[in-house]
């Protein structure tokens, strides 16, 4: 097969990044639903992540310019970490410059103030989630209380979508009158390439979770909120200043929680993945990215001491409601390796307690579930598609009463 020099070269950008894409798929897809918008933003990523620039974050005139306050602020919040490529200071320093990210979520964003959306209060606004399978999923649950919390007359659909429906899927969403949509495994990196604009943690994590719809122009802007609701979940007497972390899977999670933990500046982050040698292209960026922090890859596999691991991520599905709710992906003697003190993290949210968590309440570990995360995510999605901030209380019962 004949391709480019341009095309080869987006190939291996591509593979760098962690995005599984062969040349075909890759030369069908550029000249087709992908022409005209993966280029201009994968050439832009790599600049834009080391320069940390300014984006632009103009809106369509239609759309209450609040909003656009409220995304503003939103990246600079984010920023804040990255600004001096994440250079090494003391507890005291980090706690004062990076406040917002001490405390624990209440539901309210600093410095922006609820705004109503500038739509028709009959208008029913579309939302949808995106990903396979979904059969697990409470995300309805929980939005249809934020956006019944804002009083705004919307819905939320569950959208089982495969990889290979993925370009379908985006054409439906864009000409059904779809104001925006989250995404979840396995299409968190695959959707970047539809992209017509990212925020800044989308494009540090490179990989999706919630998605604006323009409504006159059809464009697609991305955010990662998974970052943020990350780290919130971890509450404020936990210390992982120059701690190591260890995280289980390299997909779109693991790339949120990677740059949470960064914000928090761990001193090193190991990576357990199932293939290494797939991985060493993401090392090279990850070191790049968070020069500061030591970066390293082993098989997930052959996990057999965990002794100097403070905190140890699950961002793999193993485990999740309808996939693989009775495994673990660390067995209970490698999991007892782990040092008196050590927290256990993981992002699946449903079950609530996975046989992973339960292992560790069981030798004593302290653990955190996916629950919070999960709503700190979903509200951020919230206000990022409308500008107010949904109740968090009322999101968390809706999550609970339907797990």
């Amino acid at each position: 097969m004949a391709v480019s020099k341009e095309l080869l070269a987006k190939y291996k950008e591509m593979k760098a990044k962690g995005l599984n894409v062969s040349l075909s798929e890759l030369k069908e897809n550029t000249n087709t639903a992908l022409k005209s918008t993966s280029s201009s933003y994968r050439t832009e990523f790599t600049s834009q992540v080391n320069s940390n620039p300014t984006p632009n974050y103009t809106q369509p005139a239609t759309i209450n310019t609040k909003i656009d306050e409220y995304t503003q602020n939103y990246q600079n919040s984010f920023k804040a970490d990255f600004s001096n490529g994440m250079q090494q200071s003391t507890i005291e320093s980090y706690s004062q410059t990076n406040s917002e990210y001490k405390k624990p979520y209440t539901g309210n964003v600093p410095n922006v103030q609820a705004q109503t959306l500038n739509v028709q209060s009959n208008e029913i606004k579309k939302f949808a989630l995106i990903g396979y399978p979904l059969g697990h999923s409470l995300s309805s649950y929980i939005h249809e209380a934020g956006f019944k919390s804002l009083g705004i007359n919307a819905v939320y659909e569950i959208l089982e979508t495969s990889p290979e429906n993925l370009v379908e899927r985006i054409k439906y969403l864009k000409t059904n009158n779809y104001s925006g949509f989250n995404v979840t495994i396995p299409l968190k990196l695959p959707v970047t390439m539809f992209l017509n604009d990212a925020d800044t943690s989308a494009k540090i994590v490179n990989a999706v979770n919630t998605v604006v719809i323009d409504p006159i122009t059809k464009e697609l802007k991305g955010y990662n909120t998974d970052v943020t609701g990350f780290g919130n979940a971890i509450t404020q007497d936990i210390t992982l200043y120059g701690k190591v972390a260890g995280i289980l899977g390299t997909g779109g999670a693991a790339r949120a929680a990677i740059t949470s933990l960064a914000q928090k500046q761990v001193k090193e982050i190991k990576l357990y993945t199932r293939s290494i040698p797939n991985s060493i292209e993401f090392l090279k960026y990850l070191r790049t990215t968070f020069p500061s922090i030591e970066f390293n890859a082993y098989q997930i596999e052959r996990i057999r001491d965990l002794s100097d691991v403070n905190i140890l991520v699950n961002a793999t599905p193993i485990g999740m409601q309808g996939i693989s709710a009775d495994m673990t992906p660390v067995e209970e003697n490698e999991l007892k390796t782990l040092p008196q003190g050590a927290v256990v993290y993981d992002v699946i949210y449903n079950p609530k307690k996975t046989v992973l968590l339960k292992l560790a309440q069981k030798n004593g570990y302290r653990t955190i579930n996916g629950i919070d995360m999960f709503i700190h995510q979903a509200s951020a999605a919230e206000q990022i598609w409308t500008g107010k901030t949904p109740d968090f209380k009322d999101m968390k019962i809706a999550a609970l009463e339907n797990l």
